[in-house]
């Protein structure tokens, strides 16, 4: 069989890797081209296009790239027609995917969605779309099923979440020695050169107010040095590229951009902040229309204010110290939360969401 994968970010590349791997256990001779990144390409996919070159976040950035984003669609196109796929999987990336998905309806292919776009937070009638031009549609979170269902009587499949596979591997697995004597605080600004911008200089504040902590900042592997050391300055820093889970085993606590990074933290039970801040004009969009109580999918997920969430302006350096300080505080706060996390596990499950996605498809496609 013949699989079209399109994923546009770094958490896609992960599970689109794994997902890889899935497919090819089930079909052997599969070929598989990708939109995605080293993971994806390491697990056997021919990239088309990079993940580093697709990734824009917020309107403003959007509209910055817009032109770059409408010739990434024609070309896409242009690929498929010449490729003549059997399937085309989406995963997640829905400003783009979404589109595609639409054409690729009218072109007789079949199409199937890996992990949902976010319409219960924000564009609810993208269910429309996603009803009428995928034939498969596969959610990750146990609250998914019950909002296209009973909102939108939409059949889905549940698979459960990818992170659970990735992290229960990855915890077998001794950590690598950071060369360092003091505990660690692990740093997680994000994938995207506009969040690393706006939240890790903020983030870099805490350095001199916790020194008996080494701060080790997770880079995202398709980002230059240059951006986090024009930041980073001369502060007493460490800077590694791919071994957030490595970081993450080691951690003390941790400053997380919000985002599936909120979720791995918690699932290797690290207490977190969760920090947020974009260009202002793009925030005040987003309040006027998202419709969610909380940024952060650990809150979402458990349905109620698990970690702190530092938002905009609330996202400062006195406000992050104060928070940082309960983090590293043995009290009944930090308590709470690793309860919460053990109950987190539960909730996702311990189903393989490859494995499963992966039937999935096979049993669409025969």
């Amino acid at each position: 069989m013949r699989y079209y994968i399109i994923a546009g970010e770094a958490s896609g590349d992960l599970h689109g890797s794994n997902l890889i791997k899935a497919l090819r256990a089930k079909d052997p001779d599969a070929e598989i081209k990708a939109w995605g990144g080293d993971k994806m390409e390491a697990a056997g996919a021919t990239l088309v296009k990079h993940i580093r070159d697709l990734a824009f976040m917020g309107f403003v950035e959007v509209l910055k790239h817009l032109g770059t984003i409408l010739d990434n669609i024609s070309f896409c196109k242009t690929d498929i027609l010449q490729y003549k796929p059997d399937v085309i999987i989406f995963i997640d990336y829905p400003g783009f995917n979404m589109r595609i998905a639409e054409w690729a309806r009218k072109q007789g292919f079949k199409t199937v969605y890996y992990i949902s776009p976010t319409v219960w937070a924000w564009k609810e009638n993208r269910v429309k779309k996603i009803k009428r031009d995928v034939d498969l549609m596969m959610v990750i979170l146990p609250f998914e099923v019950d909002f296209y269902k009973s909102r939108w009587q939409h059949d889905v499949v549940y698979v459960g979440h990818p992170l659970i596979e990735v992290i229960e591997r990855e915890k077998e697995v001794p950590p690598v020695s950071l060369n360092t004597s003091k505990p660690v605080i692990a740093v997680l600004p994000g994938s995207r050169k506009q969040e690393i911008l706006t939240k890790l200089p903020v983030m870099m504040q805490m350095v001199q107010h916790f020194p008996q902590y080494t701060f080790v900042v997770a880079k995202a592997p398709s980002l230059p040095d240059e951006l986090y050391t024009s930041i980073i300055g001369d502060k007493d820093v460490l800077l590694v590229k791919n071994q957030t889970y490595n970081v993450l085993k080691q951690a003390e606590a941790a400053l997380v951009t919000s985002g599936t990074a909120t979720l791995e933290t918690a699932l290797f039970g690290v207490p977190q902040v969760v920090c947020y801040k974009a260009e202002p004009i793009s925030f005040w969009i987003a309040k006027r229309i998202v419709r969610v109580k909380y940024i952060s999918l650990v809150n979402l997920i458990m349905d109620k204010p698990v970690v702190t969430e530092l938002i905009q302006g609330d996202l400062n350096e006195q406000n992050l110290k104060n928070e940082l300080e309960k983090l590293l505080t043995d009290g009944p706060g930090l308590q709470s939360m690793k309860k919460d996390y053990a109950e987190l596990w539960t909730k996702l499950g311990s189903r393989n969401a490859s494995t499963e996605a992966a039937g999935a498809i096979m049993g669409l496609l025969n």
